[in-house]
């Protein structure tokens, strides 16, 4: 069987390598010309800011449940430091999906912007697990050509911009805007946290 597997590979390698090349194509299966040049290290880049965006929806969704349970049992006026360490942990283990279920439970959106929210969350899930489960399966081969690492930054770039969408709109909820121009810009950060 193994045989028979990596000879069927082999002939699919010789065919994909020997034939003709096209260009990557747009979502209306037209040709696009690349001008630029994509080494394997862009498409890993893009892929780690994409998966950087992931992460920031999660911990914003994460801060925000616990901000809210902090709120319900009434940890700010009496604090309780192993409850809250339950309440954190119980959060802390959640995955992406759950956290989006979690929030809406708690129905943290107003009714006017609730749905599309919602939306825009649960696209941002499905991108984020496409991205960690199979993004490199459904492009395999696509990275050893420029055209295919084209293809393959104009998804991350996709993924990326629709879990950002998410995390912008979570953002407008705490009321930073990301998009405002005129926000206050201060100093980021440039000290490790120890989360």
């Amino acid at each position: 069987m193994r045989g028979f597997l990596l000879a069927g590979l082999g002939k699919f390698c010789l065919t994909w390598i020997w034939s003709p090349r096209k260009g990557p194509v747009n979502e209306n299966s037209e040709m696009v010309e690349i001008s630029e040049i994509f080494e394997l290290n862009d498409v890993y880049r893009m892929f780690g800011e994409a998966a950087e965006a992931a992460q920031l929806l999660e911990t914003e969704l994460g801060t925000m449940l616990l901000g809210a349970a902090v709120l319900e049992e009434d940890l700010v006026l009496k604090p309780d430091p192993k409850r809250a360490r339950e309440i954190y942990d119980v959060i802390d283990r959640k995955t992406l999906g759950q956290l989006v279920r979690g929030f809406k439970e708690k129905g943290n959106a107003t009714a006017e912007n609730a749905d599309k929210l919602e939306s825009l969350l649960w696209t941002a899930v499905e991108e984020r697990n496409r991205l960690q489960h199979s993004f490199f399966r459904q492009h395999n081969f696509r990275r050893n050509s420029n055209e295919g690492r084209a293809i393959m930054i104009k998804d991350l770039e996709s993924i990326h911009d629709k879990i950002l969408d998410a995390y912008k709109a979570l953002m407008l909820l705490s009321g930073v805007d990301l998009d405002d121009p005129d926000r206050q810009r201060t100093a980021l950060p440039t000290r490790h946290l120890p989360i």
